[in-house]
């Protein structure tokens, strides 16, 4: 059969030539059929090649993560995740470690134009895919969602405080206070994967915590934590100082909830009286023995956050089963070769506070474990001129420090180890991972703004260098404000958990 107004052509080589013009009028045929249902709006997906970019992105970052390349992970039933960051504080102690420069593929950054909607905001009318997803997947709604492993975007409607709406902000966190120029820093909003962290609800937080008290337990960076929520919630309850030496306390009498902090460097015991080779004065670490100082005031707890590891830093003795096992920035060379570094120490004191906690038959509340805490100094460390300047964005890709990498190996090792001595309690004790979405956030810090002197200096030391800059802690308001957004979803799974 010929088409219409054409004669088939005598002999082999015709009826070839013949076959191919059919073929390619047929093809010629489909590809117009196809291009006029695309243009007209048939029922074929109108989805876009853009539409599947962040899904083809998404993909790529997964076969080169760290963990596909033969980097080690450790079990995804606690949330573990491979970290980048960096030592530790400031005038607070001794830094040391080294970094390991091998860069590695960030998550994806992006920018929104107008505010991300929050599946809990009332009376919006606008949805997205994500926020779709979000209310009917189950993942999301039964608390599997992984909060840890996303993306960064760029959010216009900015943060929910000020450094003017909130007056308890330590000076050295006030970096807007302290004339820091840029504010894009904070407009940074952390996007899980599969899911929507919302956006900071104060009042939801307080009607969850009606009649509770919520403890952060730690160094100068769990004070950062406990300002940030403080801070949050002042916007809808002003609340009263009920703290004294031994613990902060901020009473917030709309719903009688208390928001607490007890400090504790190393979340055990310390002490600086003589032990075996150790001298009297320099600091002993009891790794064994649980900070007496927090535990005594645990009962009257219902939530506890706990964080540490920057100390380990510090110049110290550790102490295990009553005799001196090692140090840091600290061992008399007769006593031979040390059992114990810092970072084996570290681990050891996780496991032991954790333990003591989550064990403890008069605390029945649940425990955080926040985890390692990223810093970002360049060209040095705190005290040898290292710095953060300059960064006023996300970072594309991190540069690794293996200190962080250890510390934060030991801190999962021993969370573990925690979760089996519990036993049947081990429920208690939740995972906070932080690490690796914060360790690409080298812009939230306050750098040189950590001092209102316009020359951002103050007292020069001895060699007549200035005092360092602070790419430990965060600014205020900042990306701290998200490890709250966290803290709230944590608590309000286990909430309704327990009610259902």
């Amino acid at each position: 059969m010929s088409l219409p107004g054409r004669k088939a052509p005598a002999g082999v080589s015709g009826v070839r030539r013949w076959l191919v013009t059919i073929v390619v009028s047929v093809l010629a045929l489909v590809l117009t059929l196809v291009v006029i249902s695309l243009s007209v709006g048939s029922s074929l997906p109108r989805t876009s090649l853009q539409d599947y970019l962040p899904v083809i992105v998404s993909g790529l970052g997964k076969l080169s993560s760290p963990e596909d390349a033969g980097g080690n992970r450790n079990s995804a039933a606690v949330g573990e995740k491979l970290v980048r960051g960096g030592r530790e504080p400031l005038v607070e102690q001794n830094g040391q470690g080294g970094d390991v420069n091998s860069g590695q593929p960030s998550p994806v950054t992006e920018k929104i134009e107008s505010k991300e909607p929050d599946p809990d905001a009332p009376g919006g009318t606008t949805s997205t895919p994500d926020e779709d997803s979000s209310k009917g997947s189950p993942n999301a709604e039964q608390g599997t969602c992984d909060l840890y492993h996303g993306r960064w975007v760029l959010d216009s409607s900015g943060p929910l405080y000020t450094n003017n709406s909130c007056p308890i902000i330590t000076q050295m966190q006030n970096c807007q206070g302290n004339g820091r120029p840029d504010k894009e820093y904070g407009n940074w909003r952390w996007k899980p994967e599969q899911c929507i962290l919302p956006r900071f609800d104060a009042r939801k937080f307080l009607e969850l915590m009606r009649g509770k008290t919520l403890a952060f337990v730690g160094d100068s960076v769990a004070r950062n934590q406990m300002e940030s929520l403080v801070c949050l919630l002042w916007q809808v309850d002003v609340p009263q100082n009920r703290g004294n030496k031994r613990m902060h306390k901020w009473l917030f009498k709309s719903t009688s909830t208390t928001i607490a902090r007890v400090w504790s460097s190393w979340l055990v015991h310390r002490s600086t009286e003589a032990v075996g080779i150790a001298p009297k004065g320099i600091d002993k670490v009891f790794l064994d023995v649980p900070d007496e100082t927090f535990m005594d005031f645990l009962p009257r707890f219902d939530v506890i956050v706990l964080s540490s590891g920057h100390w380990f830093a510090k110049r110290s003795a550790y102490v295990l089963n009553g005799n001196v096992v090692g140090g840091q920035l600290w061992w008399p060379r007769q006593a031979g070769k040390m059992q114990m570094n810092n970072v084996d120490a570290f681990g050891v004191s996780v496991e032991t506070c954790l333990t003591s906690v989550v064990t403890n038959p008069n605390f029945t509340g649940l425990a955080i474990v926040r985890t390692w805490s990223p810093d970002h100094y360049e060209g040095g460390a705190w005290n040898t001129g290292g710095s953060c300047t300059g960064k006023v964005k996300p970072l594309d890709k991190v540069v690794r420090n293996g200190f962080t990498d250890a510390m934060y190996g030991k801190q999962i090792e021993g969370f573990r180890k925690a979760v089996k001595n519990a036993g049947q309690h081990g429920s208690r004790l939740k995972l906070m991972d932080i690490t690796e979405p914060f360790a690409f956030r080298a812009d939230g810090h306050p750098g040189p703004y950590r001092s209102p002197d316009p020359n951002k200096k103050t007292q020069r030391g001895p060699d007549g260098k200035p005092p360092p800059q602070d790419c430990l802690h965060w600014c205020m308001p900042g990306p701290v404000d998200t490890w709250n957004e966290m803290l709230l979803e944590i608590i309000r799974r286990e909430f309704e958990r327990d009610r259902s």
